[in-house]
């Protein structure tokens, strides 16, 4: 996450100038390279090196995102924009699972990886690869990707054209550009953007954290399998929630209102886990399932709708 935020500037700035199509592939081949890499990290240095070129060099957020409103019709944007996190939300169902279910195979599957195996020396390095293979097929995929930069060529040649004719009659004084830096609501849109998205990044890290701790401590005692299992179905309940109903909560409530509405129930949905740590069995996995799924709705609530805001 630290690569990624001194990079995504630099990466955004790129793809308005050779394109979205570009960045997009060469983020995917990063992803392949990387990941594999920090699979066959051996040192605590070398899965932070990994890991930190792996956020530096994948630029995809945001070209993906202006990507996703460009190929749609105003009238579409949410849905756009729901595709993306859509997305996101089948790389929370699927990843969790390849994480706990592939991780340290020859423990889990003795009886299919032996300790002196590639993947025995390398705990890690099957989940990473199983991933690396998914974002190869999506690399491939890029082949059949359009592009869209030359939308935005085409329109600023329309407005210089309009703007000629109608300076062409009489001459006037031309007005500096304003700064973006000086635009207030967009500096507060990505100002926000940045707050909620540091919130959502930090639960998702304390989470796991939280759940594998032992009660105790004040955390639930949760094995790797049953936090990968709680983050899939919080995934599924987000797709479901994208696809289905979050393009409706925009049409209804607008951008502002909803992230206003999903910033606040959060606010007391989070306070309610530490309480959480009082339950078991079945009503401990009804209520982390369904405060996780909640909170996963909130958060792209939020998101997307401050992305909205600023098209």
């Amino acid at each position: 996450m630290v690569g990624r935020c001194f990079a995504s500037l630099f990466w955004g700035v790129v793809a308005d100038r050779i394109g979205r199509k570009p960045i997009i592939a060469f983020s995917m081949f990063s992803v392949v390279i990387f990941n594999t890499l920090f699979g066959l990290s051996v040192k605590y240095w070398m899965a932070i090196a990994t890991r930190m070129l792996l956020g530096s060099m994948n630029g995809m957020l945001a070209p993906i995102k202006a990507y996703s409103v460009e190929v749609c019709r105003p009238e579409h944007h949410a849905l756009g924009l729901s595709v993306v996190s859509t997305g996101w939300g089948i790389g929370l169902v699927v990843g969790p699972a390849i994480g706990g279910y592939l991780a340290q195979p020859a423990k889990q599957y003795p009886n299919l990886f032996s300790e002196k195996s590639i993947f025995g020396r390398f705990p890690y390095l099957l989940p990473c690869l199983f991933i690396s293979l998914i974002a190869f097929a999506v690399l491939i995929s890029c082949i059949w990707l359009p592009e869209t930069l030359h939308m935005h060529k085409n329109l600023e040649r329309e407005v210089e054209m309009v703007s000629d004719s109608r300076a062409a009659p009489h001459r006037e004084v031309p007005h500096p550009e304003k700064s973006l830096y000086k635009n207030w609501p967009l500096m507060s849109s990505i100002i926000a953007y940045c707050v909620f998205t540091l919130h959502d990044t930090a639960y998702s890290e304390i989470f796991s954290l939280w759940a594998v701790s032992e009660k105790k401590y004040g955390g639930l005692s949760f094995s790797s399998k049953d936090v990968g299992q709680v983050l899939a179905v919080s995934g599924a309940g987000l797709l479901l929630y994208q696809i289905f109903v979050y393009r409706h909560v925009h049409k209804y409530l607008g951008s502002i209102i909803s992230s206003r509405i999903a910033a606040a129930l959060s606010i007391p949905l989070l306070a309610t886990y530490p309480f959480m740590t009082h339950l078991s069995g079945t009503k401990l996995g009804l209520a982390i399932y369904f405060a996780a799924v909640i909170k996963g709705a909130f958060a792209v609530s939020v998101n997307n709708s401050i992305s909205l805001s600023q098209t």
